[in-house]
């Protein structure tokens, strides 16, 4: 019987993202983690011939939640810019996870066109030995631009 190695798995913190601002390549190193979905918006379709509802795919939509070390204030900025002037910021973010212990080697994501949703504008925590936030974000577009390989199999 054919099993996974534990050795081809991704290690968590084996990764790295980086955030296209206006033109600017940012290194998002106070991530503590990421997640991104695309989901189908589906359509119920009933024919005749048929008692069940039957679904067709009919669309999509790109969500995602990120929760980074309250270290950067370049969210609360773009946020601030709307707030003030009106002004709403899209950029993309590459996300690439590459353990060097696993043989399925690495995988490059870019979320196109990611706007944020709700942002912390201020923070105090007094049990909280880091403060960190949860920022939310929808995404109109995603890229493979590098895909895992197989596992070899135990």
């Amino acid at each position: 019987m054919a099993f996974l190695q534990a050795r081809d798995t991704i290690h968590g913190q084996e990764g790295r993202a980086y955030a296209t601002i206006d033109g600017q390549v940012e290194e998002m190193f106070y991530i503590k983690s990421l997640e991104a979905s695309a989901e189908k918006q589906k359509t119920e379709i009933k024919t005749l011939g048929k008692r069940g509802t039957q679904h067709k795919a009919a669309g999509w939509s790109g969500t995602g939640t990120m929760t980074i070390y309250y270290v950067t204030s370049r969210f609360r900025q773009q946020m601030l810019n709307y707030i003030k002037n009106g002004v709403d910021t899209y950029f993309d973010v590459q996300v690439v996870n590459e353990d060097p212990a696993s043989g399925v080697g690495k995988q490059t994501v870019i979320l196109r066109d990611v706007n944020l949703n709700k942002v912390i504008l201020a923070k105090l925590d007094t049990d909280s030995e880091a403060l960190d936030e949860e920022v939310e974000f929808t995404f109109e577009d995603v890229d493979i631009i590098d895909q895992f390989g197989t596992p070899t199999l135990g």
